[in-house]
């Protein structure tokens, strides 16, 4: 009956999705084993668990999927633990005075659910106000990208890529929103298909209800080809 009580209280926590800290939660020694060593551990891992679900490694459909998911893992749905993989954010100076927002709106949004390790799978809309210096277009995709790919709740996503491009550019004036479906909900627990879930940041000047109110209505307009 204690374990019963631990396991719920664990279920719990995870389907209110208690927040923790705007970092993502990482020991001390995150990084000491190599990403090789991580695989092969991971793999011994992931075979444990699918022996343990009574699957059999032998059948040639299965026999390769705990290396398969090793390095899925490391390589690219949670590559964004890893600092070495951090984009660099490049600036160039502001030379034609462009003073008003600039908006990258529908960046694709692939991420990975701490609570449940499903995916959230969604859009993010980011814009900000030039101080001096601007940022290449894909790197704002890169920098959502990068943090999209470590397991994360989308209200601590949302922050660390308005906090990251603020660091970047060196201006407060800086909003993310994300709005994305959750698997953890869609195909699990109360299982709703059809509702999807909007966080957002705004900083600086973007506090402003006529700047946050221009920054919304760019999202709504139809991109045209």
């Amino acid at each position: 009956m204690g374990l019963e009580k631990h396991l719920k209280k664990i279920e719990d926590l995870g389907d209110n999705h208690i927040s923790t800290s705007g970092n993502t939660p990482l020991r001390p020694d995150a990084f000491l084993l190599t990403d090789v060593e991580k695989i092969q551990l991971i793999k011994e891992d992931m075979q444990h668990i699918m022996e343990t679900l009574g699957l059999d490694l032998t059948d040639d459909s299965l026999k390769g999927t705990p290396n398969r998911v090793a390095k899925m893992f490391v390589n690219e749905i949670f590559g964004g633990l890893n600092p070495a993989k951090k984009p660099k954010a490049s600036t160039f100076d502001n030379k034609y005075k462009y003073g008003e927002m600039l908006v990258e709106k529908n960046i694709t949004v692939y991420s990975t659910c701490e609570h449940h390790f499903l995916p959230i799978v969604g859009k993010a809309h980011v814009a900000y106000i030039s101080n001096g210096s601007v940022l290449g277009l894909s790197k704002m995709n890169r920098i959502v990208d990068y943090f999209a790919k470590r397991p994360q709740v989308q209200e601590r996503l949302t922050m660390q890529v308005v906090q990251e491009l603020q660091r970047a550019l060196g201006t407060n004036d800086v909003a993310c929103i994300i709005d994305a479906k959750h698997l953890c909900v869609n195909s699990r627990g109360i299982r709703d298909i059809d509702s999807s879930t909007v966080t957002s940041e705004f900083g600086g000047k973007f506090n402003e209800p006529a700047l946050r109110r221009e920054f919304l209505d760019f999202i709504k307009l139809e991109t045209q080809y």
